[in-house]
């Protein structure tokens, strides 16, 4: 079991990186550690399964798994505190430039069934409101936030930049988040806001001191790096799926977050074989040991 361990390992320094307790409660039994739950669930989302495969796999590879009721248990009551420290671990580098937008993700519909016994012709969808702060450099999600009901973007973007891991220099959005009080915000957090101004009217922003002055030092090579969000909400979809599978509220951040989780760890674990020239000669020389690699966080 020394290559299996190797996950665990790597969860195990991502839980205590956070400063996440061994166990979730104080008072009830002591069978089943935190990082027990949180492997089964990243595995769960990881490989599309469900509660009950995902519980029969890690149990047949010699994993100590709590059960499929337990992990679904588990997911609901796991605080959203713990999500975010757990994301925040996963980050681990310097943001230059930092970009927030939004996407919907959609979810599971009733049956056709029901639609016939409550007289409905046609299914009414209802999406998800996901935003997120990605890092244009590493691809990375860097916090997030998910709506049952349909927002405007703006309405999350105070709440992304109070809750980045780290100051980036510059800020990157759309038109959608052109607003005087998030350039204000920006400014007291000294980050440079790169946002375009809306283009409907010409004296729209008139006597607003921060917008002129932002829209001055406007950069459009900087606001390229927008781009990267679209990309990151691709390969996030495409990897994990644009809908979720939970009805509830709790389950569904528990499964953005953990897809989150999982797609910060693939990225960091691709740059390594992408980018570091040391890393390639060393694994075809031989010479690399791989527990190196679960030691950089």
């Amino acid at each position: 079991m020394g290559k299996e361990n190797k996950l665990v390992n790597k969860i195990k320094r991502l839980i205590r990186k956070a400063g996440l307790p061994r166990w979730l409660h104080h008072f009830g039994p002591k069978k089943y550690e935190f990082w027990q739950h949180a492997l089964a669930l990243l595995v769960k989302q990881e490989c599309k399964l469900g509660y009950r495969r995902v519980s029969r796999l890690l149990s047949l590879l010699g994993y100590h798994t709590p059960t499929y009721s337990a992990l679904a248990k588990m997911a609901k009551r796991i605080p959203l505190e713990f999500w975010q420290r757990i994301l925040k671990a996963t980050v681990g580098f310097k943001v230059y430039i930092a970009s927030i937008d939004g996407t919907g993700m959609s979810r599971p519909l009733p049956s056709p069934y029901y639609y016939k016994r409550i007289d409905k012709p046609y299914p009414v969808e209802i999406p998800l409101k996901l935003s997120m702060a990605i890092d244009t450099r590493t691809k990375k999600i860097l916090a997030l936030r998910i709506r049952t009901k349909p927002r405007h973007d703006i309405k999350d973007a105070k709440y992304l930049v109070k809750r980045l891991p780290s100051k980036p220099n510059k800020l990157v959005a759309d038109k959608g988040y052109d607003a005087d009080w998030l350039r204000k915000l920006c400014n007291e957090r000294r980050i440079i806001s790169n946002i375009p101004k809306r283009s409907f009217s010409e004296d729209t922003h008139y006597r607003k001191t921060a917008t002129k002055r932002a829209i001055n030092l406007f950069n459009k090579k900087t606001y390229g790096r927008r781009e990267m969000s679209e990309s990151t909400f691709s390969a996030y979809k495409r990897k994990f799926g644009a809908s979720v599978n939970s009805v509830k509220i709790k389950n569904q951040r528990a499964e953005v977050y953990c897809r989150a989780i999982a797609h910060n760890i693939i990225n960091f674990i691709l740059g390594l074989f992408q980018r570091s020239r040391l890393f390639i000669i060393c694994f075809f020389c031989g010479s690399f040991n791989t527990k190196n690699l679960f030691l950089v966080y």
